[in-house]
Order: structure tokens, then C-alpha cells, then sequence
């Protein structure tokens, strides 16, 4: 299992790195719809629709014609709205539920979780259009915030945090997790001036904006969006009897599972990045 892992991210690495820093659009556009279109799939199975290729098919057509198409100033919006989602709909979910698999209510779900993709794959785009730096530095936060629970997990977890959807998650990794969030963007603020590729990462423009104290409460509020995004996919495999969104990425299971945390952080940070 270990050994599949490792080559799947290999791969995923000879094709990613490549079409991030050589910074060719088309090619980042291709991967882009490909990755979105796979996470449609997935999410319209975990929903219960029986014709998730062809919701696939087409959404990841509007995802394309959105791009060549949109008005400016429509993505900030879309990410607005997407943020505005997580806070009123997805996130009180964990403690409220979620509606049962067939009728009006799921369906009514599965749309607004399609419009939060739609918003997640837009950030990512329009992260990568500042840079590359800055779209990693980004997503580096909620990989950072996820590795940091993991170990802090095993080492001090007693309370758990979502018995119901994720045993094994613990508040203890959280705030971990959290910790090591704002250690790592506090160095790289403090070094970023001797340090000229640290200068267009997401929290040294945030700290040169807003300086330390909205810096440090908006990185907290990201890792805690990023806990309330990996959450919420657990909650809707468990309803749907899954383990993983798919078996796309032998050995990490689907889109959806590499992705999870990142679909509340991206819209949020992208909304964000328009305003530095």
C-alpha cells in the first residue's frame, strides 16, 4: 500500500510540477478541468446522482467556458459567496447532519457542494495567475495544518473531535496542527526579506498588508476551515458508504479525499489575495 502511494504521488509530481512553474496556461488549464471534472464525478456519487459522468462532462464544460467567459470581478464574488457557504450551510452540517440521501433537501446540497467546487478550481486558477509561489504557499497551509494534527494527534490526541464522522481525528491535533500553522508563517515572515522566494508566498503578503495580529487570525481561521472541509467529506462518505470519493489515485483514493481540505481554504484565500 505504502509502495502505491509513493508512486502515485511520484506521478502526480512528474506531471504537476512541470505545468505549475513552467507557468504554460493552456497546459495548467488542461490539468485543471481534468482534476475538476474527476472531483464532480466523485461528488455527484457521494450525492446519489446515477448520471455522475455526464454532470461530470458538463460542469467541467461550464468550468472551461467560465474561465473564457466570466466578467470581471465574478470570481471575487463566486469566492465570496463559497466562503459565505461554508460558514452558514457546510460547516454547521457537522453538528446538525445531513439530510438523508434521497430527496429535495440532499439534492438542494448537492448543488451548493457543486457551486463550492466550481469556487475551489476557480481560486486555484486565479491563485496561479498571481503565481505559482502564491498558489502553493496557500495550499501549503492546509497540507501543513493536516500533517502537524496528524502527528500531534498520535502523539497527545485524547478528546476527540468528531467521534461521529472522523474517530480519528483529536482537538489536541487540531490545535496542534493550528500551532505549527502560525510557527512556520511566522519564520517565513521574519525571513522573507533576506529571503527574495519567500516574498510572493500567501502569509508574508498577508503580514505585509495587515501586519501580525489580522495575519495571525485569518491563518487560524483558514486551518479551521480546512478541519471543517475535511469533516464535511468524511460526513458525506459515511452517509454514502464509502471509504474514499473513488479509487482514481491508487493508494489515496479519490479527488475529493486529496482535496477535501483545501475546497473552503482556496476561495477564502483567493478573495483574500484580491484584496493585497
Amino acid at each position: 500500500m505504502l509502495k502505491t502511494r509513493i508512486l502515485t504521488a511520484l506521478v502526480l509530481l512528474a506531471v504537476l510540477l512541470p505545468v505549475l512553474f513552467f507557468q504554460y496556461f493552456p497546459a495548467f488549464v488542461v490539468v485543471a478541468t481534468l482534476f475538476f471534472g474527476a472531483a464532480m464525478w466523485e461528488a455527484a456519487r457521494l450525492f446519489g446522482l446515477k448520471l455522475a459522468p455526464l454532470f461530470a462532462a458538463v460542469c467541467a464544460g461550464a468550468f472551461v467556458y467560465g474561465m473564457d467567459h466570466a466578467k470581471p470581478g465574478a470570481f471575487s464574488s463566486l469566492f465570496a459567496v463559497c466562503t459565505l457557504l461554508w460558514a452558514i450551510r457546510f460547516a454547521p452540517s457537522l453538528g446538525m447532519g445531513l439530510p438523508p440521501l434521497k430527496g429535495t433537501a440532499n439534492w438542494t446540497l448537492g448543488v451548493t457542494f457543486a457551486f463550492a467546487l466550481f469556487g475551489c478550481f476557480y481560486a486555484i486558477v486565479a491563485l496561479f495567475q498571481h503565481s505559482p509561489a502564491f498558489l502553493l504557499s496557500a495550499m501549503a497551509l492546509v497540507w501543513v495544518a493536516d500533517i502537524g494534527a496528524y502527528f500531534c494527534g498520535k502523539a497527545f490526541g485524547k478528546r476527540k473531535l468528531a467521534p461521529t464522522i472522523s474517530p480519528g481525528k483529536s482537538w489536541e491535533g487540531a490545535i496542534g496542527g493550528a500551532a505549527i500553522v502560525l510557527l512556520i508563517a511566522s519564520v517565513t515572515i521574519v525571513a522573507a526579506p533576506a529571503a527574495p522566494w519567500l516574498q510572493d508566498t500567501f502569509a508574508v503578503r498577508l503580514h505585509a498588508t495587515m501586519g501580525w495580529l489580522a495575519t495571525l487570525a485569518i491563518l487560524l481561521l483558514m486551518v479551521a476551515a480546512s478541519i471543517a472541509g475535511d469533516l464535511f467529506e468524511s460526513q458525506l462518505k459515511r452517509r454514502a458508504g464509502m471509504k474514499d470519493s473513488s479509487n482514481l489515485l491508487p493508494g489515496h483514493g479519490g479527488v475529493l479525499d486529496r482535496i477535501d481540505a483545501l475546497i473552503p481554504v482556496l476561495p477564502m484565500a483567493a478573495l483574500i489575495g484580491s484584496w493585497l
